[in-house]
């Protein structure tokens, strides 16, 4: 699923990644945890090709992704990858349905492709009755399921979540981590998440610790 070799990343003098090697499976839920500044979510978004690498090599489903030109990259990020970070990052003049479908519009779906796949996930997720809604009339625990809804728009192979609890309260957090681990099982989604919740770390299928550049 994603294999990742010897991955460095530097910014001006600082060595943010000093020669990180990964491997996720299908079906896995890796947590990754560390102190602030340890390159958590530098090396999640090269993972999930946000950034780039300065060396090394990265396979996700067979494709190495350095052999990728920018409009190559960019196809395969929307039809092969989801992301859910801590803010939600819904756009607050459009629905919690027309949020969920920008993945699908910017693949070149219609809107009467897109809109059943996305009114079954928010259905899936239990916002049924929210469809309607912008995300100023949603709890931050109904908003982060939006979010979560739109990453899964596509299908995608792999989820990326970057503290994807940090900004709920306790009750949200916990039904959010309990999700994650339903769409484990229900549709053996792989996820890579950083996190600081030590929770949601110990129910992981892994916990890798990164420190000083390193896991």
């Amino acid at each position: 699923m994603i294999k990742a070799t010897n991955i460095r990343k530097s910014y001006e003098q600082l060595d943010v990644l000093k020669g990180v090697n990964l491997e996720v499976q299908k079906g896995e839920i890796v947590t990754i945890v560390g102190k602030s500044g340890a390159g958590k979510s530098t090396l999640l978004h090269i993972l999930g090709t946000l950034d780039k690498m300065d060396s090394g090599n990265l396979l996700i489903n067979d494709i190495e992704i350095n052999g990728l030109s920018e409009v190559e990259m960019a196809k395969f990020r929307n039809e092969n990858i989801g992301f859910v970070f801590q803010f939600h990052h819904l756009l607050p003049e459009f629905t919690a349905l027309e949020n969920v479908c920008i993945p699908a519009f910017i693949n070149g779906k219609s809107e009467k492709e897109a809109e059943p796949r996305a009114k079954e996930l928010l259905d899936y997720l239990g916002l049924s009755d929210r469809l309607e809604h912008k995300p100023t009339q949603l709890s931050g625990g109904e908003q982060q399921r939006v979010a979560v809804a739109r990453a899964l728009m596509n299908k995608p192979a792999i989820l990326f979540a970057d503290e994807p609890s940090g900004n709920l309260d306790s009750a949200s957090s916990k039904e959010l981590h309990n999700l994650l681990f339903q769409l484990r099982d229900d549709l053996q989604q792989t996820f890579v998440i950083v996190t600081h919740n030590e929770e949601l770390a110990a129910m992981s299928d892994r916990r890798l610790v990164m420190h000083d550049g390193l896991i």
